[in-house]
């Protein structure tokens, strides 16, 4: 009976609840760019009563834990900003690290975890990125903007401009615009090749964004045990792979995030 008792307790899941957004800050770092016009500022009055409504709902999943797209390396920058925001001496920036992670980690005393980081590159690619005066780097970048495949790109047209964030939160959150956000990373350049039948394009995808979201993945993995409920807040594009991930780990439980948006 003992035993049985503690495979119980060990096959005990973690709760985790994800949340993809566009970044608040419009950094323009990710491959669908947002123009100035079409961009938003989160600090007027009238988006911080919706993020506050939105921390709010999320609040209620109660987490231990709020995991943020921050590099690892950023975890005592980011302590002493929260630890200042707490004190009342710090102003909140633009970004959903703060406008949200902040906010709902001060309503439910979670603690913040660092996670991003950047994924790892095979040395022949190492190599192709190394000197962009090179022709079969310039070829490779080519495959970027003059790819067969730009009809096939899935581009989401933004409507927090028209509809508010918390409608655009829960539209990027939706399975079927996940899903159909994966495709763009299939195709493109992902298929470019330096020599007829090699994986260049296969490689350096391989590379930039899945071994990223497994490394993201393994960093949510070294949260302490003790946090049996983690919220994920990183751009919307990370789902594809994050909530798979989560979906078919035994150690974890992913939960709806639209069921606490809606």
């Amino acid at each position: 009976m003992a035993c049985i008792f503690y495979l119980k307790g060990y096959a005990q899941q973690t709760e985790v609840l994800t949340l993809g957004v566009f970044h608040f800050d419009f950094l323009n770092l990710d491959m669908q760019q947002i123009s100035e016009e079409d961009q938003i500022d989160v600090l007027s009055p009238v988006y911080q009563k919706e993020i506050e409504l939105i921390a709010n709902k999320l609040a209620k999943f109660r987490p231990d834990a709020i995991v943020i797209e921050h590099p690892v390396t950023g975890q005592p920058k980011v302590d002493n900003l929260f630890k200042a925001y707490l004190a009342g001496k710090h102003k909140l920036s633009k970004s959903e690290v703060q406008q949200l992670g902040f906010r709902i980690a001060k309503l439910c005393h979670a603690k913040i975890y660092c996670a991003d980081a950047r994924g790892t590159q095979t040395a022949r690619i190492e190599e192709l990125l190394e000197d962009d005066s090179t022709k079969q780097y310039q070829d490779f970048e080519e495959s970027f903007v003059h790819s067969p495949d730009s009809s096939l790109y899935f581009e989401d047209q933004p409507i927090f401009k028209q509809k508010g964030i918390l409608p655009q939160l829960i539209h990027l959150n939706a399975p079927e615009h996940i899903k159909k956000d994966l495709g763009n990373y299939l195709i493109g350049h992902f298929k470019y090749e330096s020599d007829k039948g090699d994986y260049t394009g296969t490689d350096f995808e391989s590379g930039r964004w899945f071994n990223r979201n497994l490394r993201i993945f393994r960093n949510i993995q070294r949260t302490p045990k003790s946090a049996r409920r983690i919220l994920v807040i990183f751009g919307a594009a990370h789902m594809n792979l994050l909530n798979y991930l989560f979906e078919c780990s035994p150690e974890y439980k992913l939960l709806d995030v639209n069921d606490y948006l809606k």
